[in-house]
């Protein structure tokens, strides 16, 4: 009787249900103007075809570099302007002291306060860069709150509070903007899988991703070979070459976009670099300047060395101390506040930031190092007092202090900022790093070139005829080195040529920057990999140096053995035993669990599937007189997947570890002779390469 009464509610629910399909058809079919709507639809149809002949991508790619051109430009837009209202409220308080020091901290603290906790506040994932997350995403670890719309508009504003405080706090933008950049191509590329009508491509996305990074750096810079080319260098360990035109496409649309527009507002009146230069091109160096060259890639690599420890230390220290811990868990603006209320109090203008031009932007900053004047001859020949507001024309005068002269200056400018760096590096709030490292590394050369210039006043004589020395080509060099060292880069000497227009220096440039991170890779990680060491990122470490060790450690001597398999011919109940016992997303199948031949892999989503299909069937009544229905076993009912990967038990490390690395693997299984001895893992992985590293001692 209760088989019957199920069997009738059952038949009930299943006729409702055909009525309210019947009744949608009836809704659709009594549209108002059936045959205008067929119509529109064909012609709508008919231009995506014809627009999508020559390819989808070019599009999707074009408004990629658009659209971050376009938030680049009013994000500067937006900043300059806030700036400014900086300047002219600290200009009209005159000579009252304290309403100076008041304004000119109190400013960056309510605006670094109100990023953290405006982008905090929606996601806790807004913060910091945003390159060393993408590089774990691009390594095939889905972080999906990483790159979800609604980090953007936090991303965004808060990064414009942050660009807003200036050289108070000295941040930059070309992180996060890869990060906007990259949640863009996300986005877009939902909506070319809803356009086009395929499915999601996980490749398709890859591409996607590789080329916003390139467009981040063009964005920022305007400049899209060496975008493209830092792209490639931080983010990938492998690099697909049919990527490369996507990326160029991208970047470029994006960095002639944002040139673009400041010549239509009127910044400018033609496209031109960034920080335009006038080196001397007949003769810009001689060489026997180029020993100086290296040796300021020997500095700065050794300051890039020194920089990443600390870097690391303090993001480190900054978790494990209570209290720094406890403000960074509940109490982040706060936190913020107080690192800002410190920094601006070192730089207020009277006091010690009057020997460390902290009166001029970050952007200032780079085109005074670039003065292809000589500072110290400057300074002897002139008697001009510093000027209450900065003058355009005569940046350099910010660095004139007759007590400690142009030397005094840079050196304590180089002492102060190397701490004040890493410490902002510690504030949770929407930020790049890489662009005070260019202007530090430029301070750095500008100090080794004005030495230089100093030694020899007259210049170096080479075959009778006498060269003059150019401090900026050393900035330059010095932009590039201590940049490219601490991002372990080499691209950056491209970046110092796109961003200045000079390519006079190309050879001191790149021998500086090859020194630099020659010192700086034998032993310090880069800045973001050592950030993706501290956050502890699922990301896959690299073998240092080629360990020989690496030939020497095989598989079988750190898999896991103890793997969940699946028999082809396994019940209901026993595939219910696996899956709640295991927590794994692919289990191997095998002949039988005698045998232990693999034929093939399932997923757990189809798993899942069975067990919720043949467990409805269980459940289901039956009509009467009807025979219950077999259960079906694993093989009948699942798609079993074929393995075209398998690792020996004698594959070495580093065997396992560039397959993993190329194609973005996650777990492999490992066969004997057809038979399953175990699986690999990123974990197992990762544990093998630092017990490489760092060798257990036998005691």
């Amino acid at each position: 009787m209760a088989t019957a009464g199920s069997w009738r509610v059952w038949r009930e629910h299943h006729a409702a249900q055909e009525e309210a399909e019947r009744i949608l058809v009836l809704e659709e079919s009594w549209r108002p103007w059936p045959r205008t709507r067929r119509t529109i639809r064909g012609c709508l149809e008919c231009v995506k075809r014809q627009l999508f002949r020559v390819g989808d991508d070019w599009y999707f790619l074009f408004f990629l570099g658009v659209i971050m051109a376009l938030i680049s430009f009013a994000m500067d837009f937006t900043v300059s302007r806030l700036s400014n209202a900086h300047k002219w409220l600290y200009q009209e308080l005159g000579d009252h002291l304290l309403l100076k020091y008041l304004s000119w901290t109190m400013y960056p603290v309510a605006l670094s306060a109100f990023s953290t906790g405006f982008s905090q506040s929606i996601t806790p994932h807004s913060g910091g860069s945003g390159i060393p997350e993408l590089k774990t995403i691009l390594t095939g670890v889905m972080l999906e709150e990483y790159l979800a719309i609604k980090n953007f508009g936090a991303k965004v504003v808060g990064l414009t509070c942050t660009l807003a405080c200036g050289s108070t706090i000295f941040l930059g933008k070309v992180g996060p903007f890869v990060h906007l950049s990259s949640m863009i191509a996300a986005y877009l590329g939902k909506i070319r899988t809803s356009v086009v009508g395929e499915y999601e491509n996980k490749s398709k996305q890859t591409e996607m991703l590789v080329a916003a990074a390139a467009v981040g750096v063009a964005t920022v810079f305007g400049a899209p070979i060496s975008g493209v080319l830092f792209s490639i260098e931080v983010m990938s360990s492998h690099f697909s070459v049919r990527d490369y035109w996507r990326g160029f496409f991208s970047a470029t649309c994006g960095a002639f976009m944002f040139r673009l527009l400041a010549v239509f507002n009127s910044e400018q009146e033609t496209i031109t670099a960034l920080f335009k230069t006038n080196f001397q091109i007949d003769f810009p160096f001689d060489l026997p300047e180029t020993f100086f060259f290296m040796v300021l890639g020997g500095i700065c690599g050794i300051l890039s060395c020194a920089y990443l420890f600390s870097q690391r230390w303090l993001l480190g220290y900054v978790r494990r101390n209570t209290v720094t811990a406890k403000l960074l868990a509940t109490d982040k603006p706060i936190y913020s506040s107080l690192v800002a209320l410190l920094l601006a109090s070192i730089t207020f203008p009277p006091s010690l930031g009057h020997f460390m031009a902290s009166r001029l932007s970050m952007k200032e900053h780079l085109t005074s190092l670039f003065d292809n004047q000589t500072w110290g001859l400057l300074s002897q020949n002139t008697s001009l007092a510093r000027p209450p507001q900065v003058d355009p024309e005569n940046l350099w005068i910010e660095w004139w202090e007759p007590s400690i002269t142009i030397y005094g200056s840079l050196v304590l400018f180089l002492l102060m900022k190397f701490w004040m760096l890493i410490l902002a590096t510690t504030m949770p709030m929407p930020a790049g790093y890489f662009m005070p490292l260019f202007v530090y590394g430029a301070a750095v050369g500008r100090l080794v070139g004005e030495v230089v210039a100093f030694l020899f006043p007259q210049g170096i004589t080479s075959d009778g005829v006498v060269n003059t020395i150019t401090p900026g080509g050393y900035a330059l060099a010095g932009a590039a080195a201590f940049s490219g060292s601490v991002t372990h880069t080499l691209s950056t000497a491209l970046l110092a040529f796109e961003v200045t227009g000079q390519i006079a220096h190309i050879l001191p440039v790149i021998l500086a920057v090859l020194v630099a991170n020659a010192i700086a890779q034998k032993f310090q990680p880069s800045f973001y990999d050592g950030t993706i060491i501290v956050k502890k990122l699922p990301y896959l470490p690299r073998i240092r140096s080629r360990h020989i060790g690496s030939y020497n450690v095989t598989t079988r001597q750190f898999m896991n053995t103890h793997v969940a398999v699946l028999a082809k011919g396994a019940s209901f109940e026993e595939v219910l035993g696996v899956m709640t016992s295991t927590d794994d997303l692919e289990y191997p199948i095998v002949e039988s669990t005698e045998s232990l031949m693999l034929v093939g892999m399932v997923q757990r989503a189809e798993l899942v599937r069975y067990l919720q299909t043949h467990g409805e069937a269980k459940l289901s009544p039956q009509e009467p007189g009807e025979k219950p229905g077999s259960d079906g076993t694993l093989g009948d009912s699942c798609t079993i997947e074929p393995i075209t990967l398998q690792l020996s038990p004698w594959t070495s490390l580093h065997q396992a570890h560039n397959l993993f690395e190329l194609l973005n693997l996650q777990r492999v299984f490992v066969t004997s002779l057809g038979r399953v001895v175990g699986a690999i893992s990123r974990s197992e992985m990762k544990k093998a390469i630092e017990d490489l590293a760092n060798p257990k001692t036998v005691k």
